[in-house]
């Protein structure tokens, strides 16, 4: 369950699903064995409970070490998981075929987790246990540090009571406070638990947390003589108890405001809410009060921390840059759990890097039995599916971090295998796999928000210098048509380029819009199709009877009443109207001949009037004046006679204009026309239909205007009309909508009307994506085409599949689809014999390719030892083995062992600067060198401090984890971490220098006693004029305070030291915790470590964690920092 569905539960719906899990659940466990036990929540101790008996627990584990509650969704998965943990024998068939009833638990403070697995009764008692583990692990996480306190109270006492009796007896109590390292006298302890109230026998907690307490100040209020010398803003008058005297509120503020330095404690309130943390709730006023032990609490508490938390939220706006201007969270052997040679692979080794913040992960991949492995090559390391890490990988890419995460693949397999991963990764990662730039055009890498929830492979691609087959130059020969008109033949001598013509004709190509078959002259050529604009509509034969085509044209009057006479009466007061324009015409049906009609020319003064004959013929319709010029529609001889003059009878001129019929709007059948549409819903039917050419009128608000809206170039226009006396459109004036639209058809202007935009196509648009049938590729028309001017089209044959097959009621159609865009072009021929000839030279060229292709790629695989499938998944991050730094693309990435980092002291300037100008364009990867068998990691300070991106650290170690841990806790643990501005342009100058002044005070709760703790400043600057003890300092115990695990380093042995931080954004300050040895320098206990740039000034906690970076409960320094600016 996400974050979000746990934010929508109600307060009483969580409080119920708590209650359920205090109560418990049986449920097979599967922990050393698998048994059916047990399981609560102990809500006092915050940790799982499995309980072997009503009163006996046999595990418990804290749920502020949760690190996932993982649901098997699959019925394989959780077996798979159980089996690697030696259940095999005792799983059985314990599991329901859903899984859902399966979850498993992972703790720990270690890098390999802790797991708990669970098999739950039902999936509702499943779902409980999911979502009120995450309510209390998010709970704990956020829980202040009273509530931490008084949770390891509550588990120190229950350690030695397991009945829960909420009751400590004196006896146990003595042997508690030796395990704490409390030293106390018998005589000393009575008089403590007088104080506190306890009875003759035992402790309530109430008497337990105030025995705490008093032990705790008594031990440690040495410090607060700090108080009494002055630094700080009061002055404490009686310390001898914890609660002998108290720091008021304006007090409490003014060490806020000043020795902290925190400007928003002027506000009282959130003052008083610090505050009310530390007090007990009896206690809380408006005008609150801490006791001396309550202040002493909080200069030891997460809320005082040495680190601003602002340093550690997400910062969205710092996302915008480049890659090659980031320092990526990366791994090296990413699925080793522990040294190089012989340990263990594992996929959750993968899981746990990720969800640690890691984004940069890697896949050492190797030839398996039937698909790739991953382990390290020759090594006695054990080996992982690859399809078990891919799946792992999806799952958990994001959990942690929405930002990129990169796939470095160290390739071992053969072109074989890695053709199974490379759709392995297709199949699983789906539409996170990156497989295309973002901006094709761009020169330099996107940006971390650009790339939000990809997964980016790292790999080597092929390149050209891999193939030694190239392409054959195309002869230049003249050739010459034979099957296109003349004035075309005259055209092609004089074209600048002189191509092979493969082949050339006439092709019915098909229309997706008008449904039907336009026929257009096409030439075959360098293995492209050129087409020219479709011809005019009397030479195309429609597939669609034409003969009723007429009946919307706004010439065509229909069946007139009074015949003749009314023809001759409409067309001369028409015509007198407008200057006796020779050729005015009508057509109406004759009043004579069934199914013929009759046309009325106006010609020198005089009407005449001539019959249009049709007749039918094997289905087909015919129109004609004469008998030499024939027609297939009515509509198709007007056209005709518009362009071409009527020789017939003494007549010698063409059609001009036409009377329309004496409707005021266009007829219900123009679709085009809209009564009431607006201009931005125009402008999404035109947008809807990918063609130029398409059109509509509409009606516009104000009276008498109408709009044409034209889709010219991909873009919208819209053209105003207005009606007077007339229709006009800029200079041009006409009787109606109709022949307005009629003539931009025939004769255009800038643009040509092509397709009306009827609902019903809007509709058919928006149910069919009609775009793949758009054949239209005006960008890839080159000059010197073939067709020159005419070209209106070219399909590349090369990036086509073809097929033949019957479509559209015509027995052979072939289809050309486009690979990648699968657009296609359909089109047949008159002759199926010709539409076969056309079929096998296209298909031969496909196929001729095709193997031409498959044995260059062949080529360039075994030369690579690439396949191409895993080349093309290669964008922006390409392997290249180069060493150096000069002549380099942007989307390269070099990888180098650290031993080949040039350390401060060996290199130059000249150097230094050629590297960081390299970084801030490209990516460089460096890893641990080879002799590092043990996985032990290397300082990544210095690979850092020249730009290199990814910088890959053994997760698995404890060495030099410290410092990725603290850089990567910058910007909300994204895993990307925005490098300076002086490494992202070499010409800006570098951040101000610092003084950083630390004293070390005391420490509480830390793992053992006899401690001294080094402080020390990251990185060393290797140089004669530096010095060791510039750069680090250890603390020193008196002979008494030495067993203590609360220790106090005050006097004249640990005074304050002061480091020179010449470069804050690059600088650690690391607290180390040690314990003394006569064998070595001191065994590591706990340490901290924050970068420079985050530090906080004043008395302040530094909460310490283990050598993995986990929490340690309630372990913590108190130290006072000073950080200054140094001016030059």
């Amino acid at each position: 369950m996400g974050c979000s569905q746990l934010d929508e539960l109600t307060e009483n719906e969580r409080s119920q699903i708590i209650r359920r899990l205090q109560t418990g659940s049986e449920m097979m466990v599967y922990h050393q064995k698998a048994e059916r036990l047990t399981v609560k929540i102990i809500i006092e101790t915050k940790q799982v409970a499995v309980f072997c008996s009503s009163d006996k627990i046999s595990t418990a584990l804290n749920i502020a070490e949760i690190k996932e509650i993982r649901q098997w969704e699959t019925s394989e998965d959780f077996p798979r998981f159980i089996e690697k943990r030696k259940f095999r024998r005792m799983f059985n068939q314990s599991v329901p075929q859903d899984c859902k009833t399966c979850f498993t638990i992972f703790y720990g403070t270690e890098f390999i987790l802790n797991s708990l697995s669970f098999n739950a009764d039902t999936v509702e008692d499943a779902e409980n246990w999911l979502i009120g583990l995450e309510l209390l692990r998010q709970e704990t996480l956020a829980a202040n540090t009273t509530e931490i306190i008084e949770s390891w109270l509550w588990k120190q006492m229950y350690s030695f009571n397991q009945t829960k009796k909420n009751s400590i007896s004196k006896k146990d109590l003595k042997c508690l406070l030796r395990k704490m390292n409390f030293t106390v006298s018998s005589g000393h302890l009575e008089e403590v638990l007088e104080m506190v109230g306890a009875n003759e026998n035992d402790l309530n907690f109430e008497q337990f947390h105030k025995t705490y307490n008093h032990f705790i100040f008594e031990n440690q209020k040495s410090i607060l003589e700090e108080f009494e010398k002055g630094p700080a803003a009061f002055k404490l008058r009686n310390t001898d108890a914890p609660n002998s005297s108290t720091v008021g509120l304006y007090d409490f503020q003014k060490f806020i405001l000043y020795p902290q330095r925190e400007a928003w404690a002027k506000d009282l309130d959130q003052v008083k809410d610090l505050m009310s943390i530390f007090m007990e709730n009896s206690r809380k006023t408006n005008n609150p009060k801490l006791t001396v032990g309550e202040f002493l609490s909080f200069l030891f508490s997460k809320e005082n921390s040495i680190w601003d938390e602002k340093f550690s939220e997400i910062n969205p706006l710092e996302m915008n840059n480049p890659l090659s201007h980031y320092w990526i969270n990366s791994s090296h052997n990413t699925y080793l759990t522990g040294d190089q040679i012989s340990s263990e692979s594992s996929t959750e080794a993968y899981v746990r890097c990720l969800r640690l913040g890691c984004r940069c992960i890697e896949l050492d991949c190797w030839d398996g039995p039937e698909e790739p492995v991953i382990y390290h090559g020759r090594t006695m390391t054990s080996k992982i599916k690859l399809k078990d890490v891919v799946k792992a990988i999806n799952d958990h890419a994001f959990a942690t971090s929405d930002y990129p995460v990169v796939l470095s693949i160290e390739e071992h397999c053969n072109p074989k295998q890695q053709k199974v991963m490379a759709q392995m990764f297709r199949d699983v990662f789906q539409d996170k796999l990156l497989t295309e730039p973002l901006e094709p055009n761009a020169n330099q890498l996107p940006s971390p928000n650009q790339l939000k929830g990809k997964i980016i492979i790292k790999h080597r691609k092929i390149q050209e210098s891999d193939c030694t087959i190239k392409q054959s130059p195309v002869k230049k020969v003249i050739t010459s048509f034979k099957k296109m008109r003349n004035d075309y033949r005259d055209k092609v001598p004089n074209a600048k380029e002189r191509v092979v013509m493969e082949k050339e004709g006439e092709l019915c190509i098909w229309d997706p819009i008008d449904e039907r078959f336009y026929r257009h002259d096409c030439v075959l050529s360098d293995n492209k199709l050129y087409y020219s604009e479709e011809k005019q509509h009397e030479d195309n034969p429609e597939v669609k009877d034409g003969s009723d085509l007429h009946i919307s044209e706004p010439w065509f009057h229909g069946r007139l009443a009074g015949g003749r006479h009314t023809a001759e009466l409409l067309l001369h007061d028409f015509c007198e109207r407008r200057n006796r324009i020779d050729g005015t015409f009508l057509v109406r049906e004759s009043d004579t001949f069934v199914r013929n009609y009759s046309i009325s020319i106006w010609s020198k003064s005089r009407i005449r009037h001539y019959r249009i004959f049709y007749f039918l013929e094997d289905g087909h319709s015919s129109f004609f004046l004469t008998i030499k010029e024939i027609f297939p529609s009515l509509c198709a001889l007007i056209r005709y006679y518009r362009r071409n003059p009527i020789e017939y009878d003494e007549l010698n001129l063409c059609l001009v204009s036409f009377l329309p019929r004496p409707d005021s709007l266009p007829p219900p059948k123009a679709g085009w026309f809209y009564s009431s549409l607006s201009r931005g819903k125009a402008e999404d039917y035109l947008k809807t239909i990918p063609r130029d050419g398409v059109f509509l009128v509409r009606k516009r608000k104000e009276p008498d205007t109408f709009a044409l809206s034209v889709r010219i170039k991909d873009d919208v226009k819209h053209f105003q009309i207005h009606r007077k006396n007339k229709y006009e459109l800029g200079s041009f004036r006409f009787d109606s909508l109709e022949e307005m639209i009629s003539n931009l058809q025939e004769i255009p202007l800038n643009f040509k009307l092509r397709y009306p935009v009827t609902p019903e196509l809007v509709e058919r648009f928006q149910k069919e994506d009609l775009s793949t049938w758009d054949s239209e590729t005006y960008k890839e028309i080159a000059d010197g085409n073939p067709l020159e001017e005419r070209c209106q089209g070219v399909v590349d044959i090369f990036k086509c599949n073809i097929e033949c097959i019957t479509r559209h009621g015509t027995p052979k159609v072939v289809t050309l689809i486009n690979k990648e865009t699968l657009k296609r072009i359909k089109f047949t021929t008159k002759s199926l014999e010709e539409v076969d000839e056309w079929y096998q030279v296209i298909l031969n060229i496909i196929q001729r390719h095709q193997n031409r292709e498959k044995m260059r790629i062949e080529e360039m695989e075994s030369n690579a030892n690439i396949a191409l499938e895993m080349s093309d998944m290669v964008v922006y991050c390409q392997s290249v083995k180069k060493k150096s730094f000069e002549k380099y693309s942007y989307k390269e990435v070099r990888s180098f062992p650290n031993t080949m980092i040039p350390e401060d002291r060996n290199e130059t300037a000249d150097d230094k600067l050629c590297i960081l100008k390299y970084h801030c364009t490209a990516l460089t990867r460096v890893f641990p060198s080879a002799d590092r068998i043990d996985s032990s990691n290397f300082d990544p300070c210095p690979s850092w401090k020249l730009g290199c991106q990814m910088v890959a650290l053994n997760f698995q170690s404890d060495t030099y984890t410290f410092l990725n841990h603290a850089l990567f806790t910058l910007n909300g643990g994204a895993g990307y971490v925005l490098k300076p501005e002086w490494m992202r342009d070499p010409t800006k100058k570098k951040t101000t220098k610092q003084n950083i002044t630390i004293k070390v005070i005391a420490a509480r709760h830390l793992p053992t006693g006899m401690p001294f703790v080094n402080v020390e400043l990251w990185p060393y600057v290797n140089s004669r004029s530096h010095q060791i003890d510039d750069y680090s300092f250890k603390t020193s115990l008196g002979k008494v305070e030495q067993t203590n695990v609360n220790p106090v380093w005050l006097g004249p042995k640990n005074p304050p030291r002061c480091f020179k931080v010449d470069e804050p954004d690059l600088a650690f300050l690391r607290f180390e915790i040690l314990k003394e040895s006569t064998f070595s320098e001191g065994v590591p206990l706990a340490q901290a470590t924050f970068p420079v740039r985050g530090i906080r000034s004043g008395y302040r906690s530094v909460p310490l964690k283990s050598s993995f970076s986990e929490n340690l409960e309630l372990a913590s320094l108190l130290v006072h920092v000073d950080v200054k600016q140094v001016e030059d």
